[in-house]
């Protein structure tokens, strides 16, 4: 209740009413899957991001910022709606498109943050991955934005030509023609967007799929990493790819005249899957899908020339739906009292004008898996092993569990996460896809259980290139079956994992 007195009372010293040339402009870059090293500014030493660090040194860099989940769909959820995901049922995944439960979706019960900018006066574009919306009337197009382009799904190709099951889209309509790297494209026409707005405030988000799966990337980019070498080189490709993006559309924001009169957010979804994609999480323990800080704590940055100061460390504890209250704040629209936001406005307290903390409790779930962080302490539920406590101003790697020795404290932090909880709403659906029973009728792939390990590798490389990535192989073992780390998986590979689990169960 703190938290959302502070947000009304930050945004009733702003009139309702602003002109729209005193209305800042709105940018929101979202990585996926970026680990929290993967940036120059956070530690990483072989992967240049010069553009991203610039957000950095010419704003903000929060060392405890965090997504709202540890994978990719809950999180973008909570960004757009500023309130914590499971106060509508949205906790997982969706599994591919074609295997999605049918109500799966942010519903439109919740405002999204275009809808609010749009109401306002705002130009809305959104270029790159939706993922929180399948159906007709969940589509960005449908949500508030005046343009997308991009995809629905959680996944797809970066390469031009390369078969896919998940096609490109212009505000709802199938794009057949695009001939650049993904990322390139979503380049393009960011600053395509940014030259037919430039009349009226504008709000632009960049939800980038790099660098998620699969791992794919051009000669140039691989070009400017000779020193790397397999799926670490790829990875850098792609971070300096979504550098590249990231650095066009500021320099179009500069181009506009706009720099100072422009709120820009960086951050990503959820923390790197490492062990698929080299993406680096140092020096925090656990990674994508783990409420560990590997899997939650992410690269954040925020800038607002002549707003907020140049090169700021803020150590408070922030998230991703922060980006969405800041936004409203900054533009002047107040939040309805009977839907308030878990989202609190940064602004005061990035300026001096609060102080404190924005946040004294952040929480995550995904069904028997949660967490909790109270100030600088941490609870984390295992959905396979105990609880534990961690100090992380004394422990940031989470090393040293002090469930036992610290019993008081690990009651008070069961006791907050258990208030918390009892606010939320139960999962409205779980993952699906081709192994679960929910794949919708008349889907081939829905008949896949079952079959030679031959024709299952088949139904799963959807491109047919004799490879699955992360993305075609939805079994969960991707990891293990993936013997020479290359990020993909072989005929052999697969058959060699089956065959040794075939082998263990005899000898049990």
């Amino acid at each position: 209740m703190k938290n959302v007195l502070v947000l009304v009372s930050s945004l009733c010293v702003l009139p309702s009413s602003f002109a729209a040339e005193q209305r800042p402009n709105i940018v929101i870059f979202l990585a996926d899957d970026l680990g929290y090293a993967g940036i120059g500014v956070n530690g990483s030493k072989d992967i240049p991001t010069p553009y991203i660090d610039s957000i950095a040194t010419n704003g903000v860099r929060f060392t405890d910022g965090y997504a709202t989940h540890c994978v990719c769909s809950p999180s973008r959820a909570g960004l757009m709606s500023g309130r914590y995901q499971h106060r509508y049922g949205f906790e997982h995944n969706s599994g591919p498109e074609r295997f999605a439960a049918e109500n799966f979706g942010l519903p439109r019960t919740e405002t999204t943050l275009a809808e609010r900018l749009k109401a306002a006066g705002y130009a809305t574009g959104m270029v790159g991955k939706w993922h929180i919306g399948f159906q007709e009337g969940l589509r960005p197009h449908e949500r508030g934005f005046d343009f997308h382009y991009g995809f629905l799904s959680g996944a797809r190709t970066y390469l031009p030509g390369n078969a896919d099951v998940d096609p490109l889209i212009r505000n709802g309509q199938p794009v057949t023609d695009e001939k650049e790297y993904l990322t390139d494209a979503f380049a393009r026409e960011a600053v395509a967007f940014l030259d037919r707005s430039k009349d009226k405030p504008f709000f632009l988000y960049v939800a980038f799929n790099a660098v998620h799966s699969p791992l794919e990337a051009t000669e140039p980019y691989l070009a400017r990493f000779p020193n790397l070498t397999g799926i670490r080189r790829i990875h850098a490709g792609m971070v300096s790819a979504m550098d590249d993006a990231i650095g066009r559309v500021l320099a179009k924001v500069r181009a506009l005249g706009q720099e100072e009169k422009t709120l820009v957010f960086f951050y990503s979804d959820n923390g790197g899957p490492t062990t698929q994609t080299t993406a680096s999480n140092e020096p925090l323990r656990g990674y994508k899908g783990q409420f560990y800080e590997g899997g939650i704590r992410e690269p954040f940055l925020a800038q607002w020339k002549g707003k907020l100061p140049a090169g700021m460390v803020y150590h408070e504890m922030v998230m991703g739906f922060d980006c969405h209250a800041t936004a409203l704040a900054a533009a002047g629209i107040p939040v309805p009292t009977d839907k308030p936001l878990d989202g609190v406005n940064l602004l005061p307290f990035l300026t001096g004008e609060k102080q404190g903390r924005p946040h004294q409790q952040l929480f995550w779930r995904a069904g028997e898996k949660h967490a909790a962080r109270v100030g600088d302490w941490k609870l984390v539920q295992d959905r396979t092993g105990g609880v534990e406590l961690f100090n992380l101003k004394d422990d940031i790697r989470e090393k040293n569990d002090l469930a036992a020795k610290e019993p008081a404290k690990l009651k008070e932090l069961q006791a907050a996460y258990a208030a918390w909880d009892k606010q939320m709403m139960p999962a409205q659906w779980r993952r699906q896809d081709a192994r679960t029973e929910g794949a919708k009728s008349g889907k081939a792939a829905g008949k896949s259980r079952g079959g030679s390990i031959e024709e299952r590798f088949k139904q799963y490389d959807k491109n047919g290139d004799g490879k699955l990535t992360p993305v075609e192989f939805p079994l969960g073992a991707f990891q293990q079956v993936d013997k020479n780390n290359d990020g993909m998986l072989t005929l052999e590979e697969v058959k060699a994992y089956y065959s040794a689990r075939r082998g263990q169960g005899a000898k049990q």
